[in-house]
């Protein structure tokens, strides 16, 4: 994004895992209770050919029951979200 290159990589490292998500929580939890978390679903910033990027949000539901399960609570997690499909308005 924004310029790099990301032809090469395998597109399952382009989104976030809830074992990353997590370990974001896990750092900030103790400084206070009051954060959001910005997991990449398949949104980019910048403009991608169609069909390059694909939107997952069931991904965001994936990080919430992982956390859920671990903290025996539903939808712990506050997310906030920045950037966009990568798609021209055409």
């Amino acid at each position: 994004e924004d310029g790099v290159d990301n032809s090469g990589v395998a597109k399952d490292k382009l989104y976030s895992t809830p074992e990353e998500v997590w370990q974001v929580y896990e750092q900030l939890a103790p400084i206070s209770e009051k954060f959001t978390i910005a997991a990449a679903f398949g949104n980019v910033h910048g403009v991608y050919k169609p069909g390059n990027v694909v939107l997952r949000p069931e991904l965001l539901g994936e990080f919430q029951r992982f956390a859920g399960k671990i903290l025996q609570r539903g939808k712990p997690l506050n997310f906030v979200f920045h950037g966009g499909s990568g798609s021209e308005k055409e």
